[in-house]
């Protein structure tokens, strides 16, 4: 702490390159050669202009916290690791943003070595200790029994976790769902986060919702309000909501709907092929982690039959 304090006084850099140059924003001046001048400069750069739109509001969420704070004066050129652990440990406030941060930290640093203002990347050497968790909870077929009790057949919130349970899909892509992606039993669907396209058969369940659905926009879930489609982050607010009403403890979330869709679709026998066919994994080894619980059931169900028949 002393020695990065120690370089937050620096306004200087011994660089032959000349390092981003100070630019106006707002009633703030950005000064040469900050981390805050780094930051900006890399938010003009193609490669940050190219990234997806949820992908920047992700990464301009913890960019703006850098910057707000003392940390984002400090001179980059002199950053060096213990300089680094201490903006993860002053900034990360869980594992999951330390190591968001420290990622953001090493995209900023590699950008800066392109441009020449730096020779080596400081954050490379910097490890985050993962914390054991058992992630996103899958909602149980008891919660998801609690849900419907509350939501009858025919209302959007019924219709959103049907889309959801049945597709297996993230909110994001569950939210740009209309009929126009309907052909033959089948609803397509373009993955936002992977760009990964998939012809998922409408389960029976997911068919009744849809033929009940009487809307006239684009998307089978729209805002009251004015009738255009929820953004994956004001669906989840409202989605929680739904759930509260539903008096569902805080742990279930639409991403744990993705979960539970795998859960069910391995315990009704279906192989890690055909679970990553709906769920559009690329690899096994992630379609094994959502159906680990499941998998782990069966097992011991299988065992114990065989413990029993044994004596």
């Amino acid at each position: 702490m002393v020695a990065y304090g120690e370089a937050l006084k620096k306004t200087t850099l011994a660089r032959t390159a000349e390092p981003p140059a100070p630019s106006n924003i707002g009633k703030s001046i950005i000064k040469v050669g900050t981390l805050e001048a780094l930051i900006v400069s890399w938010q003009m750069s193609g490669d940050y202009l190219a990234l997806k739109d949820s992908t920047k509001a992700v990464y301009n969420r913890l960019l703006n916290r850098i910057r707000a704070d003392k940390i984002g004066q400090g001179p980059f050129a002199d950053m060096q690791p213990e300089h680094v652990r201490v903006v993860i440990a002053a900034l990360g406030d869980a594992p999951t943003t330390r190591a968001r941060i420290r990622r953001l930290l090493s995209q900023l640093m590699d950008y800066a070595i392109d441009k020449g203002w730096r020779q080596d990347n400081p954050v490379a050497s910097v490890k985050i200790k993962r914390r054991k968790s058992e992630g996103i909870h899958p909602w149980t077929d008891a919660e998801i029994e609690q849900y419907l009790a509350q939501w009858p057949p025919g209302t959007p919130q019924r219709l959103a976790l049907s889309l959801m349970l049945y597709t297996g899909q993230r909110r994001s892509d569950v939210v740009r769902m209309g009929p126009f992606d309907v052909h033959e039993g089948m609803i397509y669907v373009r993955q936002e986060k992977t760009n990964e396209c998939l012809w998922i058969p409408l389960h029976s369940a997911l068919q009744k919702e849809l033929d009940l659905w009487h809307g006239k926009g684009q998307t089978y879930l729209s805002r009251t309000s004015d009738g255009k489609p929820y953004t994956a982050n004001g669906f989840y607010n409202v989605f929680k909501d739904w759930c509260a009403l539903a008096r569902l403890p805080m742990r279930c979330s639409p991403h744990g709907l993705r979960k539970a869709a795998g859960r069910r679709l391995a315990e009704a026998g279906c192989t890690p092929h055909q679970i990553a066919a709906i769920l559009g994994h690329k690899t096994l080894s992630e379609t094994m982690r959502y159906t680990q619980s499941a998998r782990q059931k069966k097992l011991a169900q299988q065992a114990m039959e065989k413990y029993d028949q044994n004596g």
